[in-house]
């Protein structure tokens, strides 16, 4: 299944022509920034899997898992779009808010549980892990 979605401006697009490898909800602190203050919906993604037509701007830092990241996101309007990891090239997370349609798209865990405010609603019928998983 082909999937489209981009930024909010229209600036940055991207194609998906596969299903993603897993998607998981994050609780690491980078993604709460990222997220403001909530759990992002990340799409893994192989990718090879991924066509990305614009060019987004990036910031680099290190993760607490010890990955060294690249951040992508529109330089007109803002929109968090993707990570990379460098240790992991094979593979980036695409934000599922900005897919055009997420109909069918699921959280299959959490992560960086530990790291999550004490409001946080983590649902127990999916696995949760109090960090980066193996």
């Amino acid at each position: 299944m082909t999937r489209t979605g981009g930024c909010i401006c229209g600036a940055i697009r991207y194609t998906l022509s596969e299903e993603p490898v897993t998607v998981r909800l994050c609780w690491c602190r980078d993604c709460q920034y990222w997220a403001g203050g909530n759990a992002p919906l990340n799409l893994r993604m192989r990718r090879s899997a991924v066509q990305v037509e614009g060019t987004p701007r990036s910031w680099a830092s290190q993760a607490d898992s010890g990955n060294h990241m690249l951040r992508s996101f529109c330089g007109e309007c803002g929109t968090q779009m993707f990570s990379q990891s460098l240790e992991h090239p094979e593979f980036m997370v695409v934000r599922a808010g900005t897919l055009d349609d997420a109909s069918g798209i699921r959280p299959l865990a959490t992560i960086w549980t530990d790291s999550a405010p004490v409001w946080a609603a983590i649902d127990p019928a999916i696995p949760s892990f109090p960090r980066q998983p193996g």
